[in-house]
């Protein structure tokens, strides 16, 4: 079992973010974990994206009761391939979906209603562009 995640963040980016489908997100908030410690030096990160189905949750319990760990339970911890006495993890949930991160179900500042089928239409590229803007 991994060393029991940071319990859910998350950041709410207020700049502005041009997608590549031609709108823009006034602000969107990234839910995510870590797991590690970050370096003096900012090189030990490494940045795991979830697949389009899961979300942010990718290694260790939140508590007893849970009945399964994060989905990268076997691949994230101390002595596992992403090593977290080596490395600093981070796992967030991309925006575009429902698990936290803005998407479908966040309330469209316009409107005052839920996004619902009139979120914007995203790209890998949108994603690495919000991405970017977590690192220190």
């Amino acid at each position: 079992m991994v060393d029991s995640p940071t319990l859910r963040s998350a950041i709410v980016n207020s700049t502005p973010l041009s997608l590549d489908c031609g709108r823009t997100l006034p602000s969107y908030e990234l839910v995510y974990e870590t797991y590690g410690t970050l370096n003096k030096s900012h090189t030990n990160a490494v940045l795991i994206c979830h697949a389009l189905s899961s979300d942010h949750h990718a290694a260790g319990y939140y508590s007893m009761q849970d009945k399964k760990p994060g989905w990268w339970e076997t691949c994230i911890g101390p002595g596992k391939p992403i090593d977290t006495n080596r490395f600093f993890v981070v796992s967030l949930n991309n925006f575009g979906g429902c698990k936290g991160s803005t998407g479908p179900n966040t309330t469209h500042p316009d409107t005052g209603k839920p996004y619902g089928p009139d979120f914007p239409i995203v790209t890998v590229r949108d994603w690495v562009k919000s991405q970017a803007r977590l690192a220190p």
